[in-house]
């Protein structure tokens, strides 16, 4: 974010933060009228129809499905300080980091496979522990250099202009990320009340922990030791491995460096555990909603907790680490298809309004009628933002997945009637995507470039609220929808047939 925005970088975690506290509001409201897990990828179920929740609930799954591998990868480049054979020399992971990668991420299954209790403790734990390392890394490193003058002397606080802000702005919509797991356990938890409250009391702590960490790495890099040219912003994106650990290895900081390591590892890793629950959960709410194999919805009788659903994501993220080694493109796919997990959070602003004309919310947030249309514009502008080559990787995976199990899928086993019923009211989210991705395609940072930044920033932006926000609105089912095969009934064993 600094390479691309400057000492502005700060600029684009409080805006991601605005955003994203929006986007999270809808959640809130949601969630409480429906506590399911994986929560997230049915509302559009209810106010949409099948086929919509498929393109939601798919957007959401690509976006968990590469977290984990991603995660893996963050903690093999921490170790590079001490095994550089571990990435190649143009920073792909080799043969050897990819298998490390996938030894992490298959470590990562047994702290979902014990049950929420154990999950909830291991979770506590070892966020605890990773929020202390992480202030203590923040203020060590404050304490060891800090030139506050970076923020101005070198093009001042924003070199890139407010194209740099923005651009940087979707890198901090993924680390919030966080606050789309917690509906996921909205079925799991013993009060889902308090989920309003921690929704919003995470995004604020977030919030205010990366704007420490993001003030005290712009003021704490030193130019001639980190070998930069002083002013060259753009370098800073170049710093090998962690960040953190290099400057600290760099700084001859040995206590700072044992720090910045231990983060390294315990940072990515429960993250990447965390999204791997979380990611089974919406296997699990797929599942119910007859989009994955049935057997994906089977608990395990005494923890309780969609088995099959883990092991199919752990897997499939496994598959995806260790191609990337072979296959370098892999690694820059894995990145880029995040994005698609952008694009899901555009239907939950639609989906609360069109819940409230249903009669079924059972909590009406203040001010949701105005949240909304903010949550829908940030959503729409966050995707804008990434750029053409990553959007375009993210609609590429997600059209796949629709036509696989959206179309050929219900044809073979004969459900169409049943499924393709409303996939009229889908229509609105299918022409968004598509004008969003085209937006990124004839943008600045597009392939043909016949609009700048600010333009197209703003064509975006209007066209969302004007056009794709109400007509959204307008395509949502009068009543909820209420099919049995539909419905979120808990089982213990997969159900024969379809």
């Amino acid at each position: 974010m600094t390479g691309i925005a400057g000492p502005a970088s700060i600029l684009a975690w409080l805006l991601g933060g605005i955003f994203y506290f929006f986007i999270g509001l809808t959640y809130v409201e949601l969630s409480a009228t429906y506590p399911e897990a994986g929560g997230p990828s049915r509302y559009a179920l209810y106010t949409h129809g099948w086929f919509t929740n498929l393109i939601n609930s798919f957007a959401d799954l690509i976006w968990y499905l590469f977290i984990a591998p991603i995660e893996s990868f963050a903690i093999v480049y921490g170790l590079t300080l001490f095994y550089p054979n571990l990435v190649t020399a143009k920073g792909f992971p080799t043969i050897v980091g990819a298998a490390l990668a996938v030894v992490l991420l298959l470590i990562m299954i047994p702290f979902n496979y014990f049950g929420t209790r154990a999950f909830g403790k291991s979770t506590f734990y070892f966020g605890s522990v990773k929020l202390i390392f992480y202030l203590a890394m923040a203020f060590g490193l404050a304490a060891i250099f800090f030139h506050a003058a970076n923020f101005a002397i070198y093009g001042g606080v924003a070199p890139f202009g407010f194209a740099g802000i923005f651009a940087a702005t979707p890198f901090a919509m993924f680390a919030f990320g966080g606050i789309r797991v917690l509906p996921d356990y909205a079925e799991e938890a013993h009060n889902y009340r308090r989920l309003p409250l921690i929704i919003i009391l995470v995004v604020v702590g977030q919030l205010l922990i990366y704007l420490l960490i993001d003030a005290v790495f712009v003021a704490g890099i030193n130019w001639s030791k980190l070998g930069i040219t002083p002013g060259n912003w753009a370098g800073v994106a170049g710093i090998s491995g962690n960040p953190f650990i290099t400057m600290s290895n760099s700084y001859n900081a040995p206590f700072l460096l044992v720090i910045t390591l231990i983060i390294g590892i315990i940072g990515p890793f429960v993250v990447g555990y965390v999204y791997l629950g979380g990611g089974s959960r919406i296997i699990y709410a797929m599942s119910r909603t007859r989009i994955m194999p049935q057997i994906t919805k089977v608990l395990h009788k005494r923890f309780v907790i969609p088995y099959w659903a883990i092991i199919l994501i752990a897997a499939v993220g496994a598959f995806l680490a260790f191609l990337s080694a072979p296959l370098p493109n892999i690694y820059s796919l894995i990145e880029d298809a995040v994005v698609a997990g952008y694009i899901g959070f555009s239907v939950n602003p639609v989906a609360l309004i069109v819940t409230r004309r249903q009669g079924q919310a059972k909590y009406k947030l203040p001010g949701g009628n105005i949240i909304a249309p903010i949550a829908f514009a940030g959503a729409a502008l966050i995707i804008f933002w990434s750029g053409w080559i990553t959007v375009y990787y993210a609609v590429l995976i997600l059209t796949g997945a629709v036509i696989v199990f959206g179309l050929i899928l219900p044809a073979a086993r004969h459900t169409a009637q049943r499924d393709l019923k409303n996939v009229m009211n889908s229509v609105w989210y299918i022409f968004y995507i598509i004008f969003l991705l085209v937006m990124t395609y004839i943008g600045s940072d597009g392939a043909l470039s016949i609009l700048s930044f600010y333009v197209a920033t703003l064509v975006t932006v209007v066209v969302s609220l004007v056009v794709f926000y109400p007509l959204g609105i307008l395509s949502g089912l009068k009543n909820k929808l209420d099919l049995p095969e539909y419905r979120g009934d808990v089982q213990e064993s997969a159900t024969p047939g379809k």
